[in-house]
């Protein structure tokens, strides 16, 4: 596939905004796009922030903004007591497969989370709207079905 000219120049605009404003704007632009309700935060350092979307906290953290550090979302959509905590797994091993896109549900200290992680290296605004959004609204869909289902 051949990139026309347009689209050429569409991701070398794109290339040069984020090198003009970086990457800590534009992961607060983002933000501030889907907080509706204005509940977004960042920590002292700058480097973590949590905003509410529908039902869940996301996540979004950087640890810094080399071509080594690493962009991370996620967001708990369960925690223990679970009921039936095989068939939990199994079906959010189906849902890895399946569902998820970019992202993956995950276990970390008793809670289930929808998480995505990748290096600064090369990430884009649109890949960082896209994760950001990917995680936001597969926690959001997932996360009151499941505490139905399996929260005790």
């Amino acid at each position: 596939m051949e990139l026309t000219s347009e689209a050429t120049l569409s991701i070398q605009d794109e290339e040069q905004i984020f090198n003009d404003i970086g990457i800590v704007e534009t992961i607060q632009t983002v933000i501030s796009s889907m907080d509706s309700d204005s509940t977004a935060v960042v920590n002292q350092t700058g480097d973590t922030w949590k905003f509410r979307y529908g039902t869940v906290e996301v996540i979004v953290n950087i640890t810094g903004t080399t071509p080594t550090d690493t962009f991370t979302v996620l967001s708990t959509v369960l925690r223990a007591p679970y009921k039936d905590e095989t068939g939990l797994m199994r079906l959010l091993l189906e849902k890895n497969l399946t569902e998820t896109f970019e992202a993956r549900f995950a276990m970390q200290d008793d809670q289930v989370l929808v998480v995505s992680s990748r290096s600064v290296e090369d990430l884009s605004p649109s890949e960082i709207a896209r994760i950001i959004g990917i995680v936001a609204a597969i926690a959001d869909s997932h996360d009151e079905v499941l505490k139905a289902e399996f929260g005790a």
